[in-house]
């Protein structure tokens, strides 16, 4: 039956994957759009959690959450890509909302599941990196 087995559709996979992509990236990428609205704030009202200052943390999180967001709906140097959100999860997780209980840290953490998820995979077949792998073998 096909709800025990355990075989590897590669295509099947990468679609899952395709999917994982999409869906965490877009969802990352509104709250990104929504913290860029919060740059044109002034003065900058934001966490500083890691003490660079609350303009400088929040660049890096607008950064994180708008152009890495949309790299990973690409497929476009996704495992890189990956990495300033699952820096920008934890950060989330574990020094910002660290005293505030699981319900503040739930979200940040589902996020930061899926990334490592997505790292380990990378981008799958229906990606920017694949069509540039696929183009640089041919040479």
């Amino acid at each position: 039956m096909w709800i025990f087995g355990t075989s590897v559709d590669k295509n099947v996979n990468s679609l899952a994957v395709l999917i994982l992509r999409v869906v965490a990236g877009g969802f990352m990428l509104v709250h990104g759009l929504e913290k860029l609205e919060m740059l044109k704030a002034n003065p900058v009202q934001f966490a500083d959690p890691i003490g660079i200052g609350e303009p400088a943390s929040l660049t890096l999180a607008v950064f994180a959450e708008l152009v890495c967001s949309a790299l990973l709906i690409l497929g476009l140097l996704t495992r890189l890509a990956i990495i300033p959100l699952i820096i920008t999860m934890l950060v989330a997780v574990f020094i910002v909302h660290a005293a505030d209980g699981f319900e503040k840290q739930e979200l940040g953490a589902l996020y930061l599941g899926v990334y490592i998820v997505l790292i380990i995979t990378g981008a799958g077949k229906f990606s920017v990196d694949r069509l540039i792998a696929k183009r640089k073998s041919r040479y």
